[in-house]
């Protein structure tokens, strides 16, 4: 099923690339057996996944605008991915063109390069799932050869969650530190240490955009604010509804995206 959806999906021209178990797998070794194909790849293009899907027999549904498509047939799922859950980070054609070569069971394809990964894993902080582990393999798997800007620049004005991360990275390797390179830690500590020092009370309560059920008695019950619900409300690109695409057109390989 894997091998048919990928190739199904390098023939109709979707620009895409993979990630879940197979770009762990790429980037640190651990491998996981799974019977989710995880796909990314803009809102604009899930319409073109889900109809080449759809005629291939499986089952495919819209589960949330924002950022998630399923498609399933005989217990195998395909999710199509286009950002995070919370709105917070969003999936554009750069995540494809950053991506790098790959072969997954015998179809050559491409998966998401270790900066997009490691973004896609920072609000995964749930109780249910945590994706904390994998992201510190990922740095210790490519031993801190990271473009630490292109991660900062992708975690944006949420970087405590990157720190958090990086703390988290130094307390299981404490012998690995310098795989984050020095101006890291004095970029992001000196950060901290100057919210912390300067504290705004009109700073907007996150929890939210962390786990929505964790800190739903915060929104619910003691009245702060639903800055999940804002964030969720100005994405602008959002999966069609009706997960329709025009019937003659097709979207335009990008050259960078070559398997």
């Amino acid at each position: 099923m894997f091998r048919e959806v990928l190739s199904m999906l390098n023939n109709c021209g979707v620009p895409y690339v993979v990630s879940g178990a197979f770009a762990l797998q790429q980037h640190t070794g651990i491998w996981r057996d799974t019977k989710d194909l995880d796909v990314f790849l803009t809102a604009e293009d899930v319409p073109y996944a889900l109809k080449s899907l759809s005629q291939a027999g499986f089952e495919c549904e819209i589960r949330d605008p924002i950022w998630l498509a399923k498609a399933h047939r005989d217990g195998f799922y395909v999710d199509l991915i286009t950002g995070m859950s919370n709105a917070v980070i969003q999936v554009d054609r750069s995540w494809i063109e950053r991506s790098r070569s790959a072969e997954v069971f015998g179809v050559k394809t491409r998966v998401l390069a270790a900066e997009e990964l490691i973004a896609s894993k920072l609000f995964v902080t749930r109780r249910e799932r945590f994706d904390g582990a994998d992201i510190v393999h990922v740095i210790h798997g490519t031993k801190g050869k990271l473009d630490w800007n292109r991660i900062l620049s992708l975690a944006g004005e949420h970087w405590e969650i990157v720190l958090w991360a990086l703390v988290l990275f130094h307390y299981v390797y404490p012998a690995h530190s310098d795989y984050v390179p020095r101006w890291v830690w004095d970029d992001l500590l000196t950060r901290f240490r100057n919210a912390v020092a300067q504290s705004d009370r009109a700073t907007p309560f996150r929890g939210s955009l962390i786990d929505e059920n964790m800190f739903a008695i915060d929104v619910h019950e003691w009245g702060m604010e639903d800055i999940l619900g804002e964030e969720r409300a100005r994405r602008t690109h959002k999966i069609p509804q009706n997960g329709s695409c025009p019937p003659e057109s097709r979207p335009t390989p990008d050259p960078s995206h070559q398997i």
